[in-house]
């Protein structure tokens, strides 16, 4: 598909008529803008066109805005407290676990798609990790540390709430790390989680998922991990590419033709900003996500020992909200299906008309959006699919009616952030989203 995609001819200038057009209306302006886009791309872009024009967008200053503060920071996160929003808080907290593959602030673009303005208002005390972008130096950060530095935070969580248990939401990669903290709470019998939210995310993955699974053999797993190893870490512009080259039509085709034939500059994108503001993986980390397609260490009786203890989801107990996009291409529904079957409680799924980051940054308001639910176990997603309900609208207040039965009483929202142990430092988005 990649070979027929490259070849079509309207990725070339004489077989693109609106290019054509473009050059004649121009008077030839059109071709040296575009051989200026790629000149720019070629010296600051590792020869990918761009998908986002960028200039328009300032981390804290128009995206990123939530007022909230760093309240516990060690070498890997910052932990952010928002501001409360409403005249009455759930006394237990909700904690955003982002990827570790993108800066956490998708969680909070812009005022109208931000999740932490949306659920401060709902009346939820929220919290939010803020990973640091590793380089060279920090190769030997593995999963085992992000989830003791997670596990340090949420103590801190606890503390400043003065509330015995918090629930958890971790989308993509963030998911596999808060499952792999689930796991090791279980294990050490710690039950300071009430329920969690797994978005996005894989568990079990499978090489027929994607059409890239094919490729992923034993010795290609090898290969990207001692390349990694002899980096230190796995670049963040290397991570983007491959996840462009998933969709080549969407994300890389389709800025040849505006950017380069036409000689458009890319679109001003809140979206395609963030998800062009990619963030570095330890080699360490990287090693340990390539050993999930190898160990298959989530499945029951895979008898893969972390930290210290056995991996055990069935051991996970809680209520789990489970959450997918309906034309995800990188963590395909029907994969993040098969988590429901993983663990030891009741998982409610919900599907999601949308692709990967759309599929989580659905607010109200959008009159395409839609998702679908159905509570009767299913063995498989197909199954499932048949006995589905279609609900018009966003997922979010669907999911906000779930936590508020979990999220305890209303009381008083706190009077500011953090306290005396946990004193506020830099004002959110913090220090890190920086890096």
């Amino acid at each position: 598909d990649i070979v027929i995609d490259s070849l079509a001819p309207t990725n070339t200038l004489l077989g693109n008529p609106a290019a054509i057009k473009k050059l004649f209306e121009t008077g030839g302006q059109s071709v040296l803008k575009g051989l200026q886009n790629a000149y720019d791309d070629l010296r600051n872009n590792g020869g990918m066109p761009s998908q986002v024009d960028g200039r328009p967008f300032k981390v804290g200053e128009n995206i990123a805005t939530s007022k909230g503060a760093v309240v516990y920071k060690d070498e890997m996160l910052e932990l952010i407290q928002y501001a409360p929003v409403a005249e009455q808080v759930y006394e237990i907290p909700l904690l955003l676990v982002p990827p570790q593959i993108n800066k956490f602030y998708a969680n909070d673009l812009t005022p109208d798609k931000s999740v932490i303005k949306y659920f401060g208002e709902q009346g939820y005390q929220m919290f939010a990790v803020s990973w640091r972008n590793p380089q060279r130096e920090h190769a030997n950060w593995g999963l085992a540390d992000y989830v003791a530095s997670l596990i340090d935070a949420t103590s801190a969580i606890l503390k400043i709430t003065k509330s015995k248990k918090l629930n958890v939401s971790g989308a993509c990669s963030g998911g596999i790390t808060l499952t792999s903290f689930l796991s090791e709470l279980a294990a050490r019998g710690d039950d300071r989680v009430n329920c969690y939210t797994l978005q996005v995310c894989v568990l079990d993955p499978q090489k027929s998922d994607t059409d890239v699974g094919m490729f992923v053999t034993d010795s290609a797993i090898e290969a990207a991990r001692k390349q990694s190893a002899k980096k230190g870490i796995l670049e963040g512009e290397q991570l983007s590419r491959g996840f462009a080259w998933m969709r080549p039509n969407d994300l890389i085709w389709n800025y040849v033709v505006n950017n380069y034939l036409l000689g458009d500059s890319p679109p001003a994108f809140d979206i395609l900003y963030w998800n062009c503001d990619s963030t570095n993986l330890p080699a360490q980390l990287h090693s340990d996500y390539l050993d999930m397609f190898m160990d298959k260490r989530f499945l029951p009786d895979a008898g893969v020992r972390f930290m210290g203890h056995e991996i055990n989801l069935k051991n996970v107990k809680q209520d789990a909200f489970m959450l997918a996009g309906v034309t995800d291409h990188i963590t395909p529904w029907k994969a993040c299906y098969r988590n429901r079957a993983l663990f030891g409680g009741d998982a409610h799924f919900v599907l999601s008309n949308a692709g990967h980051l759309q599929a989580l940054l659905n607010p109200p308001g959008n009159p395409k959006a839609k998702f679908y639910t159905n509570d009767e176990p299913a063995e498989t997603a197909d199954a499932w699919m048949k006995g589905v309900s279609e609900h018009a609208g966003s997922w979010w207040p669907h999911w906000s009616a779930w936590l508020a039965e979990r999220s305890g009483d209303l009381k008083k929202p706190p009077a500011k952030q953090g306290n005396k142990a946990y004193p506020p430092t830099h004002k959110a988005p913090g220090e890190y989203v920086f890096t």
